[in-house]
């Protein structure tokens, strides 16, 4: 294996033998043979453990695990500990995708603040092949298929060509240790489950199934690549750059296939509906469509795409003392001893799950909750307002209420947030009215 991996590296990133490295380090099997790949290539690198302190023991064993490891391929070794949970908590993300923004966040500030070139990682062909399944599952389209980017900016990824067995081989011809991580072997998460149960029935079926979807993934990629290039020749003739950018869609309005290009050429600017827009080649001037950051205006045979900018509005402060406010919007608030369930003028909460002050604020990027009589299913706000049918007017217009740790108590006048409602055991009742100015 050492030397497929000297050819590919020689192939396809014969700059790394020059440029300073980073190697993402978890202790498991695949960073772990990769860190003995460059060892064995002489190509040094900085290892950098994060230790999200999810597994208890477990964890501080991966972490001592690494540091010896540096020690024995005399690798520099940068660690970063993480309060994953609580990270996801405050921002509404589950554990998986709150240890994957800490972990890439930390990588980019590592590599810039050390002045090092690349971080690389240790994704291997399996991963691919379960990333296209998930992406299949989820509805992705193309570019989904593809599977894992052998590079994504400053990430490299060079395990990539090599299947999870041949790295397993490679480990114990060279008698290679590693950490296994426990929760690989449990079914809670999708990605497990293919692994397990999908994977190995493949294999049995084809065994050579995975070089063949080797060779499909590349073929795939160089289908998306020509399509890319058609892509651009096709924005060339129907944009006009500037502000707004003019599309001239009448150079596609009887194309055959007018359904693609329309997804491929406006998806950049957030329109993804197919159907909205060719229900939008009837619009007469001066109707609009929008998406989270654009708008697109009919204009007599044209299509106008312009940025949405909003205005930063100001934030006001409620204090627990206060009582009561008259701007920007009529509000009271006062203790109560018994809770009613919550509508859309008037809300209770319990007083000791928030914190003051209170903040009336607008809509931001991110912004989630927990709709009230959901049974606490989390929701995007501006999945909310989708579903809601909120006009831009409507979402330009709609105040929040949160706390001080910017959690949404209440989209004002629509609906309350879940996790704040009284229970039985509730010492301090609370209760918030929106009055007529």
């Amino acid at each position: 294996m050492l030397a497929s991996f000297q050819n590919h590296l020689q192939q396809n990133f014969p700059f790394l033998w020059q440029k300073k490295i980073i190697l993402a380090i978890s202790g498991g099997i695949d960073s772990v043979v990769l860190a003995h790949l460059l060892h064995g290539l002489d190509i040094p690198f900085l290892m950098a453990h994060c230790n999200f302190q999810l597994r208890g023991e477990e964890s501080e064993g991966d972490q001592r695990f690494v540091e010896a490891l540096s020690h024995q391929l005399s690798a520099p070794l940068a660690v970063k500990r993480f309060e994953t949970k609580a990270y996801g908590k405050a921002h509404g993300l589950n554990t998986q995708l709150a240890a994957r923004v800490l972990r890439y966040e930390w990588f980019e500030t590592l590599r810039k603040e050390k002045g090092y070139d690349y971080v690389l990682t240790a994704h291997q062909a399996n991963d691919s092949w379960e990333t296209f399944l998930i992406n299949t599952s989820r509805g992705t389209g193309l570019k989904g298929l593809l599977g894992i980017p052998t590079q994504n900016g400053a990430i490299l990824r060079p395990l990539l060509p090599f299947p999870r067995e041949e790295i397993h081989a490679f480990a114990s011809e060279n008698h290679i240790c590693w950490r296994e991580d426990s929760s690989n072997s449990s079914d809670a998460y999708t990605r497990n489950k293919i692994r397990h149960h999908l994977s190995p029935i493949l294999k049995e079926v084809h065994p050579l199934f995975f070089k063949n979807f080797e060779k499909t993934q590349s073929l795939l990629q160089l289908t998306y690549d020509f399509l890319q290039e058609s892509i651009s020749q096709y924005r060339k003739e129907c944009f006009t750059m500037g502000n707004p950018i003019v599309f001239l869609i009448e150079k596609l309005r009887t194309h055959p296939h007018r359904r693609f290009l329309l997804h491929e050429l406006l998806s950049p600017y957030g329109f993804t509906d197919v159907n909205a827009l060719e229900r939008f080649l009837q619009a007469s001037t001066g109707k609009y469509l929008t998406s989270d950051t654009h708008r697109l205006l009919s204009n007599r045979g044209q299509w106008l795409i312009s940025e949405i900018h909003e205005t930063p509005s100001p934030a006001f402060y409620l204090q627990e003392t206060d009582q009561a406010i008259d701007f920007p919007i009529a509000l009271s608030w006062k203790k109560v001893n018994q809770a009613k369930p919550s509508g859309a003028e008037v809300i209770y909460i319990d007083k000791e799950k928030i914190q003051f002050p209170l903040c009336l604020r607008k809509r931001k990027e991110g912004d989630l909750f927990f709709p009230y009589g959901m049974g606490g299913q989390k929701k995007v706000l501006r999945k909310y307002f989708k579903d809601e049918k909120y006009s831009l007017y409507d979402k330009e217009n709609q105040w929040l209420l949160t706390d001080s740790t910017d959690q949404i108590l209440w989209v004002v006048g629509r609906r309350a947030d879940e996790r704040f409602r009284p229970t039985p055991h509730t010492k301090e009742i609370l209760c918030i009215r929106l009055n007529d100015n």
